[in-house]
């Protein structure tokens, strides 16, 4: 018992000032986080709009005609029931343009 009384620990008040501060950097992080969540969603489904892109070609190559994008899916080229990363639809034209929901909205520059 005689080696306990030389230990020491932290105290209740302590650990409270501890847990107040990760709440209040937790409170601070969480805003900046939510905040860039459409740009990213945007980027990503751009991105992944640009791969779409890169598919099409290839199937015009290989096949000499403009797919849809179930054709696309059933010959292995995406996926089946490929959506942007955001669970948006991607839309493929007569002429091959891939289109999304970002493409008619300009972004805004204050999105980062």
């Amino acid at each position: 018992m005689s080696c306990l009384k030389n230990q020491r620990g932290f105290t209740l008040i302590e650990m409270m000032i501890v847990l107040l501060i990760i709440s209040v950097l937790i409170l601070i992080a969480i805003p900046n986080v939510a905040k860039h969540s459409k740009s990213i969603d945007e980027k990503g489904c751009r991105a992944y709009s640009k791969m779409v892109e890169g598919q099409v070609e290839a199937y015009k190559m290989d096949n000499r005609k403009v797919p849809s994008l179930v054709e696309l899916s059933d010959r292995g080229y995406l996926p089946i029931d490929a959506k942007c990363p955001d669970g948006s639809e991607i839309n493929i034209d007569n002429l091959g343009i891939v289109t999304t929901k970002w493409d008619d909205k300009s972004s805004d520059p204050g999105d980062g």
